[in-house]
């Protein structure tokens, strides 16, 4: 599970109908770095399955993979990533930052 930030929203105007009623979102992954200084975040963009109603700007822990479609079982959805929760706020300590950057 990563950290990300929603940066926009897809609309479809046409779609494959397991998709039908979907709320998609743009969101890009934050290194621990990003995280840190609040800076902006890298090239990597993914398109992200929301069901808790994030907004530009909110930070969300992002599943991806396998664990996307999950949440659907037993019904199949071509989900790659998957908004699993809207974060309040993230606590960094010092040593997390050392850690990840030797």
């Amino acid at each position: 599970m990563r950290i990300a930030e929603v940066i926009g929203t897809v609309t479809l105007n046409c779609c494959d109908p397991s998709l039908r009623g979907a709320r998609l979102k743009v969101v890009q992954p934050l290194t621990l770095q990003q995280l840190a200084s609040q800076g902006p975040g890298g090239t990597e963009v993914l398109v992200a399955w929301d069901d808790l109603g994030a907004h530009l700007g909110h930070r969300i822990a992002l599943s991806e993979g396998p664990e996307a479609a999950q949440p659907f079982r037993p019904q199949i959805k071509p989900v790659d990533a998957y908004n699993a929760a809207i974060l309040d706020q993230v606590n960094l300590s010092i040593s997390d930052l050392e850690r990840d950057s030797g």
